[in-house]
């Protein structure tokens, strides 16, 4: 079994993610390949057994590629076993880790024809000390209204790592 991992990612740890589920994928004697989700042809989509997309969310949105590359390739995503995950903030709440529950996820889901097989929603890492000023004090202001950290020397990573690796799994089950 061939596995696409393809993923948007901001801050890098949306490919962090799916690094570990490739790590999981080869393990288990598969082929995992992993592609940034502007950067995939149609071949390489055709050339895979299975299809899974992670994105990342910043400041409420996946990045316009994600919805772009879908809307362009829903018939290939369709034609395999395929699923799609989100890695946001919101998701550090285990009751936001739904796709009924998590808002972004759920809006973003009403604005594709496409429905995924599977979806999950990883909480994020925040790491304030990388980000620029807009991006450290917007994000501090997001966690302060919502009641996450806001440190701005602090590295929190929301990731329930065992959720990915049971979510990896099922991938290849």
């Amino acid at each position: 079994m061939r596995l696409l991992i393809l993923y948007s990612t901001i801050d890098g740890h949306t490919l962090e993610i799916c690094e570990r589920i490739a790590g999981i994928v080869r393990a288990a004697g598969h082929a995992a390949v992993l592609a940034e989700v502007g950067s995939v042809s149609a071949a390489q989509l055709d050339a895979c057994d299975r299809v899974v997309i992670g994105a990342s969310i910043r400041y409420g949105h996946h990045c316009p590629a994600v919805k772009a590359f879908i809307d362009r390739h829903q018939a290939a995503l369709e034609a395999r076993p395929n699923a799609f995950f989100s890695v946001n903030a919101v998701g550090r709440k285990p009751h936001k880790r739904q796709a009924d529950t998590n808002p972004y996820v759920r809006k973003f889901l009403a604005q594709i024809r496409w429905r995924p097989h599977q979806v999950a929603i990883f909480g994020g890492k925040i790491e304030y000390p990388r980000y620029g000023f807009f991006d450290r004090n917007m994000i501090r202001l997001i966690m302060w209204i919502t009641g996450g950290p806001t440190d701005p020397r602090s590295v929190t990573d929301f990731t329930d790592w065992t959720q990915v690796e049971a979510f990896a799994r099922r991938l290849i089950a």
